[in-house]
């Protein structure tokens, strides 16, 4: 790997399943890899389009989520106007890199899950 590739500094107990484990600490949360699917899909939004973009998600969390995906370096947020304030969403270079993971995940998802019967059946 290039030394000017970017990374995200993590603290790793194994070296055998650390970058398994670390990668899914930084999209395995419900909603991470939702808004980098979505950004991938559309490029940069602003904060009102992503959150009608992902559905189903409070502007609180959206927020809280979005907050943890620019520290850990996957999200850039850039204000695009003072007044009135308006903010865009887009991914870092390093979240852009996931798009082959997304995809993986999107395909095994449609080759190996139905829909549940019913809630208490679902594995959500």
């Amino acid at each position: 790997m290039d030394e000017s590739t970017q990374r995200v500094d993590v603290w790793c107990a194994g070296e055998e399943w650390c970058p398994i484990t670390s990668t899914a600490s930084l999209i395995g949360k419900k909603w991470h890899t939702v808004i980098i699917h979505r950004l991938l899909e559309n490029g940069p939004l602003g904060f009102n389009a992503l959150e009608d973009e992902v559905g189903g998600i409070s502007s609180k969390v959206l927020s809280d989520v979005l907050d943890d995906l620019e520290e850990k370096q996957l999200v850039n947020r850039e204000i695009v106007s003072e007044k009135p304030v308006r903010v865009e969403y887009s991914l870092t270079e390093l979240g852009e890199s996931l798009e082959p993971v997304i995809e993986e995940m999107r395909d095994w998802g449609r080759q190996h899950l139905a829909a549940a019967a019913d809630e208490d059946s679902s594995i959500a």
